[in-house]
């Protein structure tokens, strides 16, 4: 309704009309306008129709107030004198559904008062459409009413008045109605069906149709109600059956209450014309006590026993009728059949139970009879059994059949039978009976215990406390008691040379694997075993599988420093070249871990330094480089302790002491054999001890003592001699591995030792790499034998000392050097 409501406005504010009525004495101005006008529109010129000067309005302060302070619905325009909507009137909301709708105001000026009264008439507009108060109108009528009769239908309300308002009405077109309507005394229209044609409602029980109210706006405006017809019942038709006769057999053995058969008739009138009830009207003595009619189903059911040598056919009249008294009738004939009324009976004469599993196919379970009282074909018996089960039944002599096996039993996959026995009559129809014996099979040892898995894998971390639980192993066997009854044990064998049992132990009864002792993953990582599962039959059997016990690794071992050796071993010192540069490589700390995997992942780091800010260690290769050039400054002697940790949790770890001589020549370092004594006289390793054992002689060991007990007593020793020194193979752990990163020796590095003449045990060291950084190799501290005779020769010794020490030197020289190749 908004809708049409703005629609019909939005035409109108395009034109304003307004009629000046009358301007009498006393200044009372009055106009005609149309509702829903839009604000702003223009009234009229109340300053030319009051004769006002438009120029002194504003000086006057001209207003316009309203009666009562209601709602101001026109304002002025000071500057025009034109009298302006102020706000959307609605003519409906204001005046409801008054003929006549007036709106006073008043103009008010001063200097000097002066008023002048504004009447406004509101114009209704066609901007509301008719509504029925229901959208469905229902009306009730007489399927016997007479044509011409009249059924008032509710009208429509129309807000709008006059013209505007509800004018006609229309219907649907039908057979039945039309619509006729009339003018009351108030104007307002009245609409009413007229019957032109007489209703069946067997034919026809409901109308719906649609009616439409007009109003006479232009354009007009509709509303619409569905005019739902209900066509009332009159008891104008009888009951009818929907057969003349009915006719049923019955077997003789029909139980009470059986249904014999159902008439049935139909009323096409509705409510009480259309209820239906039926009563018997003509039967005979016997069948009285024999059937009975249901008044209001129309069954007729046995009520007592029945017998077709007394009477084989039973004759009934039935009446249908309704409650009004209109009734119809049917004849219902019953015929009783001859039956097969007795069913065989089943006897088991002997049965063995149970049975063995393994008894052969055919063997007799048991015999069985069969007798049937009734005679010819209702007394012939068919005898048989369900056809899932490993069982035959054999005719023997009259009546007797044999319950035999068809083939092998298997307790395991059926430990009981239900053997279901049917006998069956040729009667029409034919009766049955059935009985069902229990056949249960005997067990024996046929299966034995199957492991749930085909192998099976322990895991355990070494170091584990005896007796702790790896895995479970579970067998199932299918056999009965004893012979399912599974006892696991261990086979017999070997694990790294020591019995089995030595280091696992199994619970018999369930299977769950136990360790006797701590596992080492270093010494060995897994193993395999051997379980056997038993059963208890008679004779027993078994099978095996085997189990795979994992042993992983914990950090329990601390990283193992192979060089520098450790202290109490040989004293080895390295020299670093006094014009190294920053990044030169001059040493390397190589260590190991015997355990795997993070655990033996190394990392090096410098703790303690005489000069920490001269030399760095590479945190996973542990090579040790100058941070910054050599300087005159830095002291000649360096000592520095490196801790070596593993990745384990917890993190084991292992320290170092690094001796570094910064040093071009081996005759700058006067002090040597201090610095070895002052670093606790490492000693030399055993395999250098070895070897200068077994390639020198009696003779020069007596020499050698005696030319240096004559040397010591002149004058300080210096060096000694230089050769090579490799670390043996055998010094590494079993598994140690040439891996980048990991604290072991790559085997681009090469090293060479350095022996003092002050200790026997001492030696220096430095390394050299095939590295860009490495010191040049002319810049090592390599001499030759000439070399070294011209270091310890000197002009206060005899000729023959130095010669002897020179001869010794070259001598141990190539014993080194052959044993390092």
């Amino acid at each position: 309704m908004a809708d049409n409501r703005s629609s019909s406005s939005g035409l109108l504010f395009s034109v304003v009309l307004f009629l000046r009525l009358f301007h009498d004495a006393n200044g009372d101005v009055s106009y005609s306008i149309s509702e829903e006008m839009k604000a702003g529109s223009v009234i009229g010129n109340i300053a030319k129709d009051l004769g006002l000067n438009v120029g002194k309005l504003s000086t006057r302060k001209a207003r316009i107030d309203s009666e009562l302070n209601r709602k101001r619905y026109c304002d002025i325009k000071l500057n025009t004198g034109d009298l302006i909507i102020a706000e959307r009137i609605d003519r409906e909301a204001l005046c409801g559904e008054k003929a006549s709708c007036i709106l006073k105001s008043e103009l008010i000026l001063e200097a000097p008062l002066e008023s002048h009264r504004i009447i406004l008439q509101i114009q209704d507009i066609n901007d509301n459409s008719p509504i029925f108060t229901k959208d469905k109108i229902r009306i009730e009528i007489n399927e016997l009413a007479v044509k011409g009769s009249r059924f008032r239908v509710l009208e429509a309300h129309d807000l709008d008045i006059g013209q505007n308002a509800v004018q006609s009405y229309e219907l649907q077109a039908n057979s039945y109605l039309e619509l006729k309507t009339q003018s009351k005394l108030d104007g307002d229209k009245l609409a009413e069906l007229v019957l032109v044609k007489e209703l069946d409602r067997e034919e026809q029980r409901e109308l719906k149709l649609m009616l439409t109210a007009l109003d006479g706006g232009s354009p007009k405006r509709t509303g619409t109600a569905t005019v739902h017809v209900i066509v009332l019942d009159a008891n104008d038709n009888p009951p009818v059956f929907n057969q003349v006769v009915y006719k049923a057999v019955l077997p003789e053995n029909a139980t009470p209450n059986t249904v014999v058969v159902k008439v049935a008739a139909t009323d096409t009138d509705e409510g009480l014309n259309g209820e239906v009830i039926y009563e018997i009207s003509r039967i005979s003595e016997t069948g009285k006590r024999a059937f009975s009619l249901n008044q209001t189903s129309g069954e007729i059911h046995v009520i007592g026993s029945l017998d077709f040598e007394e009477e084989s056919v039973y004759e009934l009249r039935i009446d249908a009728k309704d409650r009004y008294g209109l009734s119809s009738d049917a004849k219902v004939i019953i015929e009783l059949s001859d039956v097969n009324d007795n069913p065989p009976e089943i006897s088991l004469k002997s049965f063995v139970n149970p049975i063995a599993e393994n008894v052969s196919p055919g063997t007799e379970v048991g015999i069985i009879n069969v007798q049937d009282r009734d005679s010819e074909k209702n007394g012939q018996v068919r005898c048989s059994i369900q056809q899932n089960v490993p069982f035959k039944l054999l005719p023997s002599i009259k009546n007797y059949y044999s319950l035999v096996t068809t083939g092998q039993l298997d307790r395991e996959l059926v430990s009981d039978y239900n053997i279901t026995i049917t006998a069956t009559d040729e009667g029409s129809p034919p009766l049955s009976s059935s009985k069902t014996v229990q056949l249960s099979v005997a067990d024996i040892n046929d299966n034995p215990p199957v492991f749930e898995e085909q192998s099976y894998s322990a895991y355990v971390s070494e170091n584990n406390k005896p007796g702790s639980t790896l895995c479970s192993v579970t067998a199932r066997d299918p056999d009965w008691r004893q012979n399912g009854t599974v006892i696991y044990s261990l086979l017999p064998g070997e694990v790294n040379g020591a019995s089995v049992s030595s280091y696992l132990s199994v619970n018999g009864d369930t299977g769950v694997i136990h360790a006797v002792r701590s596992f080492d993953y270093e010494q060995f990582r897994s193993f395999k075993v051997h379980m056997m599962a038993r059963d208890n039959g008679s004779p027993p059997l078994s099978s095996n599988v085997t189990v795979s016990v994992f042993i992983s690794d914990v950090n329990d071992n601390s990283p193992q420093i192979l060089y520098p050796a450790p202290e109490g071993s040989s004293f080895m010192t390295e020299l670093v070249p006094k014009a190294a540069h920053g990044g030169s490589l001059v040493s390397k700390v190589i260590a190991v871990d015997a355990d795997s995997g993070q655990n033996a992942w190394l990392s090096y780091q410098i703790v303690k330094a005489t000069d920490p800010g001269l030399f760095s260690i590479d945190l996973h290769s542990g090579e040790i480089r100058t941070q910054r050039d050599i300087s005159e400054s830095d002291s000649m002697k360096q000592n520095l302790i490196v801790a070596v940790k593993d990745n384990g949790q917890p993190s084991l770890s292992a320290t170092c002491a690094m001796y570094l001589l910064i040093s071009d020549n081996l005759a700058e370092v006067p002090e040597l054999k201090d610095i070895s004594y002052d670093e606790k006289n490492s000693k030399l390793t055993s395999y250098l001890i070895i070897a200068l054992v077994s390639v020198s002689t009696f003779f020069l060991t007596f020499i050698i003592i005696i030319l240096g007990v004559r040397f010591c007593r002149r004058r300080k020793p210096r060096l000694l001699f230089d050769g090579a020194v490799a670390i043996p193979g055998a010094y590494l752990p079993p598994n140690y591995a040439d891996v980048d990163g990991t604290g072991t020796l790559r085997s681009t590095y090469n090293y060479d030792a350095y022996l003092t003449t002050g200790s026997r045990t001492s030696d220096f060291k430095f390394v050299s790499s095939y590295n860009d950084n490495t010191l040049p190799a002319d810049q090592t501290l390599k001499k030759s034998p000439t070399e070294f005779a011209e270091i310890f020769c000197r002009p206060d010794e005899s000729p023959e000392v130095g010669k002897t020490i020179l001869c010794i030197i070259f001598f141990s020289y190539m014993c080194l050097k052959l044993l390092r190749c």
